[in-house]
């Protein structure tokens, strides 16, 4: 289904607007000679070639060549002009099949939050006996990686893009190039792997929520946070107020002793968008961020709301994750173009 699907919700939105422009033209045409899939094997549909900077040297050497060969009357000239003009065209071969063959797939992303870099998984299959040579990888405007599939079957790339906001991140299409042999050719492709990266909220620790009390009793009971039913006795402590050491415990064993009462509470806590005023948007998704980390690492109990969204209390990897989806997508939408996290 997802070899099928539209371009990139970015993309997606001025699809109309797209051949008025040139970058728009070179897009469209690139989502049709390329469209977005998780599984691309590349051929000489999908694979461009052009001289390298050097390759253009060479070729003015050429032409330099046959020029005084000509002029000269020189044999050997000509001979050595034919030569390089061969060593060329095998180049052209050679670099095209360095990419032809070769299987891309997508290997799936983590969340992370806002600020971090998302790491694409990129597996790399080579499916004929020839190697792979000094392929690069990388998404725009990001370092590209090396990577040499020679005795290997296949090969795994983790590929950063920085997450500088939350939501889904589309980094757009790898490109992967090569010039090996000789470097006088670059050869390269734009590819889609129809993947995106959900970004959480960056988090701000800002302490935890306070526990609201149920008026009705139920709940767990928290020590040292009601007076009503007794719990048990604890060693004195400087600043314990008098009326509540167990003087006949004191009487008895001779060690002063406290008395801890306790109240019924709820340990579920309700992380709620509203209990945030004077905040912006951002603000308040980054601190109920927080405060999910911190409610999880405490083993609470807690829920989530947020304008037109409300998920009940609980705990556990499964509620952190859909509570921080729940923050990552407030507002922005659903998944784009059912790309695959």
């Amino acid at each position: 289904m997802a070899e099928a699907l539209a371009p990139a919700e970015s993309e997606a939105g001025d699809t109309r607007f797209m051949p008025r422009t040139p970058r728009g033209r070179w897009r469209a045409w690139l989502n049709r000679r390329v469209p977005p899939r998780r599984r691309v094997v590349l051929h000489r549909g999908n694979v461009f070639i052009f001289p390298s900077r050097t390759g253009f040297a060479f070729i003015g050497l050429i032409a330099l060549l046959i020029l005084a060969a000509i002029n000269y009357q020189n044999s050997m000239v000509f001979g050595l002009a034919f030569l390089l003009a061969s060593t060329f065209a095998l180049a052209i071969s050679h670099t095209f099949r360095n990419l032809s063959g070769l299987t891309i797939e997508a290997a799936g992303v983590r969340p992370v939050f806002a600020g971090e870099h998302a790491e694409f998984g990129v597996r790399l299959i080579r499916a004929t006996p020839r190697g792979h040579h000094a392929l690069w990888l990388g998404w725009p405007g990001e370092i590209p990686q090396n990577v040499d599939l020679d005795e290997e079957s296949e090969q795994r790339l983790h590929i950063p893009v920085r997450a500088s906001a939350r939501g889904w991140l589309d980094p757009g299409r790898l490109r992967l190039e090569t010039t090996w042999p000789l470097g006088l050719l670059r050869a390269w492709t734009w590819l889609d792997l129809a993947q995106a990266a959900l970004v959480y909220p960056q988090p701000l620790l800002a302490g935890p929520p306070r526990r609201a009390a149920l008026a009705n009793g139920e709940g767990e009971q928290l020590v040292a946070e009601g007076h009503d039913d007794f719990v048990g006795l604890r060693p004195y402590r400087p600043g314990d107020s008098l009326k509540h050491i167990a003087w006949k415990s004191f009487a008895q064993e001779g060690e002063l002793m406290v008395k801890e009462y306790g109240g019924h509470a709820d340990r579920r806590l309700w992380l709620d968008f509203e209990a945030l005023p004077g905040l912006g948007v951002e603000e308040r998704l980054s601190t109920l961020c927080g405060w999910v980390l911190a409610c999880e690492a405490a083993r609470d109990e807690y829920g989530l709301r947020l304008p037109g969204v409300e998920i009940a209390p609980g705990h556990g990897e499964a509620h952190r994750a859909e509570l921080l989806r729940a923050l990552a997508l407030h507002g922005k939408g659903e998944q784009p173009r059912g790309l695959a996290s």
